[in-house]
């Protein structure tokens, strides 16, 4: 924040004021100190809906908002955890429905439940539920 203050980089300095209100708000209601993967679930939360609002924007032909928010991804986005390769999270998707012994769509609820512990910030969901989809429904 030092930094970006410094460099007089207003985007970058708000971006990061936005994410240091978010687990600072995150706090108070829960009372308790954020954990690592608690922080990670914050960054996570306000990646989807800078996402949500880029395609808002886009649909709606502002390409000066949807800019803006694509700029905080990308700042937001470096405070994850580095993100696994496809082939990764394809051989982890493999596991989950071996270990869950899955066979059928019934069976993507308890399949995500082994991902979501094993992948998550690492990870898209959206796009590892649509992996697990395709394999369960053939």
């Amino acid at each position: 924040m030092k930094a970006a203050m410094r460099a007089r980089d207003a985007a970058r300095l708000s971006a990061l004021r936005l994410l240091l209100a978010a687990l600072q708000q995150r706090e108070v209601d829960e009372r308790v100190e954020l954990s690592d993967a608690d922080v990670v679930s914050v960054v996570e939360k306000l990646l989807k809906q800078r996402r949500e609002s880029i395609a808002q924007f886009e649909k709606a032909a502002r390409t000066d908002l949807a800019e803006a928010e694509k700029y905080e991804v990308q700042v937001l986005g470096a405070y994850l955890p580095q993100q696994m390769s496809e082939a990764e999270v394809a051989r982890a998707v493999e596991t989950a429905l071996a270990e869950a012994g899955a066979s059928g769509p019934k069976d993507m609820g308890k399949v995500m439940g082994l991902l979501k512990a094993r992948l998550a910030g690492r990870a898209d969901m959206g796009k590892v539920s649509a992996l697990v989809k395709t394999r369960l429904w053939g």
